[in-house]
């Protein structure tokens, strides 16, 4: 990829927070540029911020600083195709994008309830936009224009591309670019095949022959899977066949193959081509995108951005409230978390900013009005994993392991927290900037290596508390989740404590667990209960697993298998079964003491419950209970400081 070019075309009206145009997103708005039509039209389900933490606006600017005209519709209405088409047909192709998040996983609970809020709408209504909006919008684009190139992006897409787990419906659904029909799909992070697709297209070139980009996927009609391995277009490698949704769709042996098949093509250095078979026609995915470089990192993060919700809005982006004073560094993961699907989307090579170009953005939120001189978050997906990478490219580019730090962290692994150590120096030391925190992830096993950084974090960048997510302290559940075993969440907690005791702070760990995750029963969250309780932790909050697409967890939960080792886990499946496993985790507060004790008496427990030191939760009557006002009045919690 080479280097950025700055827009050609003229300024837009008006101008954002930020000092940047915002894009056009009416007919009016492009003619004020003097605009016939445009190259590019960006469809996305999310409010328009231009902000570079919206991945859709991320790709929209990166196109206009390349010279294309580019155009971006925010959740449009879904009742009628006006509204798609009111700037008119793109040039080259429209890209669809259902937003920042999973469109049913914005909307419903693990509990398959509507949430109250959106977090990407204005004001943070619902209703907002449809349920599987990826589907929604490229269907109506398709009608609306009729033979205009659809591009898919974002990371609906990316975790639907091959036959999936709906947990919505409780089905194993075809890949989302069938039932789009889109000509193609961009997976994983898209700066790089968006690039070559525009390039391409803009040469004359038709989409169908756009068939060998790498981190794309594209439909193939009876008669052109079967001749594939002679095909043209297999350059690099034959492609490893993986068990066709009808074979996913009746046999779970087969979906857990399937998943495991599609792990061990991850690593953009190594990985072969895929292909799946959906009835008559099938899906092929290129090999991964190729992760960026540090300069054209920066050059990304360069682009002008008005760094502001568009004027049309009359409330506020709730996302945008959280993240506007923020900066990203990075981006991948290498934790290779199973119930987390950021390395299925971002990869696991890390990708990692310059420290100029994060002190240029620092530089740029002191523009902004309504800055006050606190950076609310300087990290990524996990905070301590920047620069951080394997001690040989040639060694990364042949690994085939699935997570640098399971069940150990990796020999070849530089797990130097010095750039960070230094980045935070340097960002505390901007003119304007009074306070500078750490908001995202901390990966714990891998801050323990490093006593300096756990100091200034402890010094420097914590608010009062810090959240973490040791998840559980049951070696099964946690060799499920990939984490590491309690004890280093521990050692952790108490360097943390010491730390914040040295720097004359009272600060707190808030630590974050999940429940009903496969490998968890009722006997092992029974066991995380009581060591929270004996340890005086009481979570703030429990997320209960929800199965997400394509998360190794998810595909245990539908198979009950592990797909590594082929062996059983047990998942709970029945709503009330995962409410009680929360609620064990919840043992302190009234308003969930009935289903712990039924909770705990299904685990013959019953010694837990009393009005004893030992207990977890008290009877429901007689000596030891609660009144009934008192089991009525919901519960606070109470974060810890460092290890109980």
């Amino acid at each position: 990829m080479t280097s950025l070019r700055r827009s050609r075309h003229g300024p837009a009206l008006p101008l954002g927070g930020g000092g940047a145009p915002f894009l056009p997103t009416t007919r009016a708005e492009m003619e004020a540029r003097g605009w016939d039509e445009l190259d590019v039209l960006i469809v996305t389900g999310d409010a328009y911020v231009d902000h570079p933490a919206f991945g859709p606006v991320l790709i929209a600017r990166f196109l206009e600083g390349r010279g294309f005209k580019v155009g971006l519709i925010a959740q449009p209405r879904w009742d009628s195709a006006e509204d798609v088409a009111r700037m008119g047909r793109p040039r080259l192709f429209v890209g669809i994008s259902a937003g920042n998040l999973d469109s049913m996983l914005n909307k419903l609970t693990a509990q398959k309830k509507v949430r109250s809020d959106d977090q990407y709408s204005p004001g943070g209504r619902t209703g907002m936009r449809p349920n599987r909006a990826t589907v929604v919008y490229s269907n109506l684009v398709s009608g609306a224009m009729p033979g205009v190139p659809i591009v898919l992006g974002g990371i609906e897409a990316s975790l639907r591309r091959i036959a999936h787990y709906d947990y919505w419906s409780d089905k194993i659904r075809r890949s989302i670019l069938l039932d789009a029909k889109a000509d193609l799909l961009v997976f994983g992070m898209g700066e790089r095949p968006v690039w070559e697709i525009a390039r391409r297209l803009d040469a004359g070139e038709p989409v169908e022959g756009i068939r060998d980009v790498r981190g794309t996927a594209f439909v193939m009609n009876k008669g052109e899977h079967e001749a594939i391995e002679a095909s043209r277009f297999v350059r690099d490698g034959r492609p490893v066949i993986l068990p066709s949704y009808e074979d996913v769709s009746a046999d779970t042996k087969a979906f857990s193959e399937m998943s495991r098949a599609f792990q061990y093509e991850t690593n953009p250095g190594n990985a072969r081509p895929l292909l799946q078979r959906h009835g008559a026609q099938a899906v092929y995915f290129n090999p991964p995108a190729l992760p960026l470089d540090t300069e054209q990192m920066d050059e990304l993060y360069d682009l002008p951005f008005a760094r502001a919700a568009h004027r049309s809005y009359s409330e506020p982006i709730p996302a945008f409230e959280t993240v506007k004073h923020s900066i990203v560094t990075m981006r991948g993961c290498f934790g290779g978390c199973t119930f987390c699907s950021i390395t299925e989307h971002e990869g696991r090579v890390i990708q990692s900013r310059s420290s100029e170009s994060v002190l240029r953005e620092v530089r740029a939120l002191r523009r902004m009005e309504d800055f006050r001189g606190v950076v609310t978050d300087v990290g990524g997906p996990t905070a301590n994993m920047y620069q951080m990478k394997c001690k040989s490219e040639r060694i990364e580019s042949a690994c085939r392991r699935l997570s640098c730090v399971h069940p150990g962290v990796c020999e070849n692994l530089v797990t130097d927290h010095d750039p960070l150590v230094d980045l935070l120096k340097k960002v505390r030391a901007e003119k304007g900037v009074k306070k500078v925190f750490i908001a995202s992830g901390v990966r714990y096993d891998l801050a323990e290596r490093s006593p300096e950084f756990v100091t200034q974090l402890a010094r420097h960048h914590t608010g009062g508390q810090l959240s973490v997510a040791p998840e559980h302290v049951d070696d099964t559940v946690l060799d499920k989740m990939k984490k590491p075993g309690a004890e280093s969440y521990e050692r952790f907690a108490d360097m943390f404590s010491c730390a914040s005791e040295a720097a004359g702070k009272d600060q707190h760990l808030v630590p974050y667990y999940i429940s009903g995750h496969p490998g968890s029963t009722l006997k092992s969250m029974v066991a995380l209960a009581v060591y929270l309780k004996r340890r005086g932790i009481r979570p703030r909050q429990v997320q209960d697993f929800i199965p997400t697409p394509m998360s190794m967890a998810t595909s245990m939960y539908v198979t009950g298998l592990d797909p590594f080792t082929r062996e059983p886990v047990y998942t709970a499946k029945d709503l009330r079964d995962k409410r009680m496993q929360k609620a064990l985790l919840l043992y302190w507060d009234p308003a969930h003491h009935d289903l712990a004790r039924e909770a705990l008496a299904a685990a013959g427990r019953h010694d837990l419950i009393g009005s004893g030191p030992k207990a977890l939760v008290p009877p429901a009557r007689g000596k030891g209970s609660l009144s009934i006002h008192q089991r009525r009045k919901p519960g606070r919690a109470r974060p810890v400081k460092g290890r109980r």
